[in-house]
């Protein structure tokens, strides 16, 4: 089992439509991938931004690969993502689990 876990920061004042917008369109994109064990989608306030933590688990890499394309290490975005992060992180992380 794999975990993959992207970052991102939205202005606080924004992170209500973002967060629906998660909730309706990204989630349900991780979750319909063959080999996604689970989505999550994590977040918190901290001085006008609010933090966002998008926590997944995937049998494998090649589970993951079928979401994020060919290089699985590349964040994948969504058309509605620049109207709302302060940035677009290039990568993200792939942790393997030791135990579930």
């Amino acid at each position: 089992m794999i975990a993959r876990i992207w970052k991102g920061a939205v202005p606080t004042a924004k992170a209500a439509d973002y967060l629906d917008l998660m909730r309706s369109v990204s989630l349900p994109d991780y979750r319909a991938i063959e080999g996604n064990a689970g989505a999550w989608c994590l977040h918190h306030e901290s001085d006008h931004l609010t933090h966002i933590t998008m926590l997944t688990f995937w049998t494998d890499m090649a589970a993951i690969a079928r979401f994020a394309g060919s290089d699985p290490d590349v964040a994948k975005y969504y058309p509605f993502d620049p109207d709302f992060l302060i940035e677009m992180t290039p990568r993200v992380e792939h942790h393997e689990m030791l135990a579930a």
